[in-house]
């Protein structure tokens, strides 16, 4: 199994030949001159061809997608520009969602979320926030731009609803979106059990009131795309939990039978479902609608799950 080396600075320089004091090279542990740089766009993978699997050579950036394969059964994802991703990083003060997870945790703990999920701001609406989702190879698969009310952090849906995808709105062309989990980043080199729910925004407030789990989006209810086994398949190894919302517990536990067939070890939450009140229910509440009713120094004070 190939994985990301813990040391990112170990290696001196990229296979590209720019110098790797930033750290912007990550090596696969093993190799020097394989792996992920975030500099120049390039993913270089080792050859492996065992019992007629798929051995790719880089030949090109990946964000222009150019590889060759030995045996490729589907067309590899696109991927945004490190260049793009990057200059989303900042302007958080006008970002509506940034203020309002300032209102709930402060300045310095939003910072730190900021950084864990790489949380970006879109000029594309006034305030609007984009989810990058970044795989567990470090590659920018795509980045979901959506747009928050800053005081009650719903999502805005009138006059329409706020939602839009960066490789559309930069006119990238012919970009193959195949989506990964948001947060899957945090799956490298990490063994802790997941948590698994649908909005992004959900699992940044749920990390910091519940931080013994990764926390990871589907960013969506569409079970047909996050319970495919190319998608799933990073999950191996970890303990799962599925945290639908009020209303979904029967369809996200047909999506868990699935995984578990496939070798995931899953298990999903009936807590909300047990929980709530008829209101809550007809308002499809999730976890992080009823977190946000309690202080979050009580969680840090020692609770390990929801308070009773």
């Amino acid at each position: 199994m190939i994985q990301f080396d813990k040391n990112r600075k170990r290696v001196k320089q990229c296979p590209c030949g720019k110098s790797n004091k930033d750290g912007k090279f990550i090596p696969y542990a093993g190799h020097d001159n394989k792996g992920y740089c975030h500099a120049c766009g390039k993913t270089f993978l080792p050859e492996v061809s065992t019992n007629g699997n798929t051995a790719f050579r880089q030949t090109g950036s990946a964000a222009s997608n150019n590889y060759s394969a030995v045996r490729s059964p589907d067309k590899q994802p696109s991927l945004i520009s490190f260049d793009t991703f990057t200059a989303s990083l900042r302007a958080y003060e006008n970002n509506h969602l940034i203020t309002y997870l300032t209102g709930i945790f402060g300045s310095t703990a939003t910072i730190s979320l900021i950084k864990k999920y790489f949380i970006g701001t879109s000029r594309y609406w006034n305030g609007a926030t984009v989810f990058w989702q970044c795989d567990i190879a470090g590659r920018i698969r795509a980045g979901k731009v959506m747009l928050y009310d800053p005081a009650t952090g719903k999502r805005v849906k009138q006059p329409f609803t706020h939602i839009n995808w960066v490789h559309k709105l930069i006119n990238q062309p012919d970009y193959n979106l195949k989506q990964c989990f948001f947060g899957e980043h945090l799956l490298i080199n990490n063994s802790k059990p997941v948590a698994l729910v649908e909005s992004e925004k959900t699992a940044i407030i749920a990390s910091e009131y519940l931080p013994m789990y990764l926390w990871l989006a589907t960013g969506g209810s569409n079970g047909s795309r996050w319970t495919s086994p190319e998608v799933f398949k990073v999950l191996k190894g970890h303990q799962v939990v599925l945290w639908p919302d009020i209303q979904s517990y029967d369809d996200w536990s047909t999506k868990g039978e699935v995984l578990m067939k496939n070798g995931i070890q899953v298990s999903t939450s009936r807590l909300l479902e047990q929980n709530c009140t008829e209101a809550e229910r007809s308002s499809k509440l999730d976890i992080a609608d009823f977190l946000v009713r309690f202080p979050l120094a009580q969680f840090k004070n020692g609770y390990t799950t929801l308070p009773p």
